[in-house]
Parts: C-alpha cells; structure tokens; sequence
C-alpha cells in the first residue's frame, strides 16, 4: 500500500489530487454539500491512483508504418439456395 501511494507520481494525477482538493475546499467554503461527492472521488483518484489518474486510460497512439503492406482481404460468396 505505501508503495502505491508513494511512488508512480505522474502530472495527470498530481492535477487530480490537486483539483479534488480545491473543489472540496470550495465546497465547504461555499456551504454546497452536494460538491463534496466529486471532489472527494477525484482527490482519491489522485492520491490511490485509480482510474483515469493511473494512466489506464491513455491507450496510445501508434502511427501507421509507412512502408506497412497492405492487408489483403479475401471474400467468399454465399449463395442462397431457395
């Protein structure tokens, strides 16, 4: 657990942690109780590095080879027999 918690630091889950804890702040400031749900979920995100703010949900983008062949497709045709 305090391996989770302490290493794997990243800027998306900084941010995270980050602007949970400003919306919780600005929600009891504010006396708006309700704000109190998401921010508590996104400071969680950031700090036990779940969902999104673990870096799970970037699946990268590869860019297609240049020289790549060209996949060729073959089809076979049904007939119907009626």
């Amino acid at each position: 657990m305090k391996k989770l918690l302490f290493s794997g630091w990243n800027f998306r889950r900084v941010i995270y942690l980050i602007g949970g804890i400003f919306i919780v702040i600005q929600a009891i400031v504010e006396k708006q109780w309700f704000l109190l749900i998401p921010g508590i979920y996104f400071a969680s995100m950031g700090f036990f590095a779940f969902g999104c703010a673990s870096g799970n949900c970037y699946t990268g983008y590869q860019r297609p080879k240049a020289n790549a062949p060209a996949v060729e497709t073959s089809y076979e045709e049904i007939k119907n027999k009626a």
